[in-house]
């Protein structure tokens, strides 16, 4: 297995690695095949926290998601290590939306439970530590280049609600840790790394809980949307979390990349803030919409389409090419519009593109029925790409499933 070059232990090397790994590899692979673990420090999010009685009330009302499930009893999902770090009942992490009244995207958060004193080992580990308020806490990663009007919006919907609403981003920062080796095939409780801490063929819980997380109780988590994208976790800024190594961390164009290839849009400029629609992103197979939770706002046209069943556009991975079919680099911006050659339909709208990858909101029976052609609109010299990825459901693609490549 291939590792980053030794360049990545300096961060002013993480642009010349980046372009190292977006080289290597020929059009036939991924970019990042055979490449192991790696971390980057998302550097567009940033970190708001909600305190008060009244905390789940107030977003369970606002949010897609079903944020009462912070209330409930711990079940499969939660962790149950008993360490002195990691707490012994651990929430797993939550992927939700705010939209407007309409039902169109604003902001997309991930929602995490801090652990209270009372649910880890007090500093002798001989039993839980003392709780006295044991009031609920949640932190949320968002995206940061809209996270004062993302503060004012929720103020605005707080009125008399007993919830207090705090920008922690220079307290907490938010990373990622992903690539080949995590993977679906491990458990959602479980780090891959971690899980082989342990003497000869058995596993160490404690040492397995030790070392994903700090001695303050901060974990990696799997991401909540999907398995292949990897551990997502909040921690304080002034540490480096568990398993980062300095040969591991690199720049977080990479994982933007790897995002790409897997079709994932993350934040306000990505999904568009007021036009998307989320199923049209696919974020109700990303985890990020309940269909049995109470009312929020935007709920109805939510509910309506779902129920209709019929989405004809979609978010698509998308790959550039010339002509002879290798991959060009910086010729697409966002907002290029992508064209059938043969009829001059407009297939869709490139909403995001990084070197020779982006996504693209596209029509489905453009996209995936039969060989289509497609180019971006007044570059007819780009030809686009689009790849079904592998975790949609085949429900989303049946209609028009043909000799489509899938990512």
């Amino acid at each position: 297995m291939h590792r980053l070059k030794p360049s990545l232990q300096f961060r002013k090397s993480i642009t010349y690695t980046y372009v190292t790994l977006a080289r290597h590899f020929s059009t036939d692979q991924t970019r990042f095949d055979h490449v192991g673990p790696m971390a980057s420090l998302l550097k567009s999010r940033s970190v708001v926290r909600f305190r008060g009685p009244d905390t789940v009330k107030f977003l369970q009302g606002l949010l897609t998601n079903d944020v009462q499930r912070f209330c409930e009893s711990p079940g499969e999902m939660t962790s149950t290590l008993v360490t002195p770090n990691v707490p012994f009942i651990s929430d797993s992490p939550m992927y939700a939306l705010m939209l407007t009244p309409q039902g169109r995207f604003l902001y997309d958060l991930f929602l995490y439970r801090p652990p209270r004193a009372s649910e880890k080992l007090d500093r002798t580990g001989s039993g839980p530590g003392s709780d006295p308020g044991g009031r609920l806490e949640l932190l949320a990663d968002v995206d940061a280049t809209v996270l004062d009007e993302l503060l004012e919006r929720f103020n605005k919907y707080r009125l008399r609600a007993d919830v207090v609403i705090e920008n922690v981003a220079e307290e907490f920062s938010c990373w990622q840790r992903y690539g080949e080796n995590l993977t679906e095939k491990f458990s959602s409780a479980e780090e891959p790394e971690a899980a082989s801490v342990g003497w000869g063929g058995a596993v160490d819980p404690a040492g397995t809980s030790s070392s994903h997380g700090n001695s303050h109780g901060w974990q990696w988590f799997k991401d909540p949307r999907l398995d292949s994208l990897g551990f997502r976790g909040i921690f304080p800024s002034n540490t480096t979390p568990p398993l980062v190594e300095a040969d591991k961390e690199t720049d977080e164009k990479n994982y933007l990349l790897w995002r790409l290839e897997k079709g994932v849009a993350e934040g306000s400029t990505e999904i568009l803030k007021g036009e998307a629609v989320p199923l049209e992103y696919n974020l109700a197979g990303l985890n990020a919409i309940s269909f049995d939770k109470g009312c929020y706002v935007g709920q109805e046209l939510i509910a309506r389409t779902h129920h209709r069943g019929v989405i004809r556009k979609r978010l698509l991975p998308l790959k550039f090419l010339d002509d002879s079919g290798k991959e060009i680099e910086q010729k697409v911006a966002p907002g290029s519009e992508v064209i059938n050659a043969v009829s001059g339909k407009k297939a869709g709208t490139v909403t995001t593109a990084l070197e020779c990858r982006g996504l693209g909101l596209l029509r489905l029976e453009e996209a995936l029925k039969g060989p289509s052609k497609l180019t971006i609109q007044g570059q007819e010299d780009v030809k686009v790409e689009a790849i079904r990825p592998e975790w949609w459901p085949t429900e989303w693609f049946q209609e028009y499933q043909q000799d489509t490549p899938a990512a």
